[in-house]
Parts: structure tokens; C-alpha cells; sequence
């Protein structure tokens, strides 16, 4: 039953994004590509926190970290690249 209603989720998605417009799809790759860098960024600094915490004695400074226009395109062409390869 389970494969039925995931199956039948994953058509219902594949139909929706076919209806997309070209806008659509890559304002969406951009939002997952921004996602994405921040996701990263957010690990990283808990991985500094973390470490700091774990060793008092050895602490590390967290950077300051931006999310660039130009890095958002290029992680959105990659994503782009994959969902098109045949």
C-alpha cells in the first residue's frame, strides 16, 4: 500500500513540474541552490561550535560567511546539469 501512495505522490510531482515554466524551474533551482549553500554554511559553524565547546583550550573563530549571488547560479546550473542528463 505504502509503494501505491508513494508512487502515486511521485507522479503527481513529476506531472506538477512538467506544467512548470522555464522561470519556474530555475527560480526553483535557485531557491534549492541557496538552500543548499546555507545548509553547508550552518554545518560548519556547528561544527566551530561544537568544536570550541568540546575544547576550551583550542578554540576556533567562526567566520563570517555570505552567500554569494554568483555561488547560488553556479550550484543552480549544477543541479540543473543533473536533473537534464540523460
Amino acid at each position: 500500500m505504502y509503494s501505491q501512495m508513494n508512487t502515486s505522490h511521485t507522479d503527481t510531482q513529476e506531472n506538477n513540474m512538467s506544467n512548470l515554466s522555464g522561470f519556474e524551474i530555475r527560480a526553483n533551482l535557485l531557491n534549492q541552490a541557496q538552500g543548499i549553500i546555507e545548509g553547508n554554511i550552518s554545518r560548519a559553524v556547528e561544527a566551530i561550535c561544537v568544536h570550541n565547546d568540546n575544547n576550551p583550550n583550542d578554540k576556533k573563530s567562526i567566520p563570517t560567511y555570505e552567500v554569494d549571488a554568483l555561488d547560488v547560479i553556479k550550484t543552480a546550473r549544477q543541479l540543473n546539469e543533473f536533473v537534464t542528463e540523460k
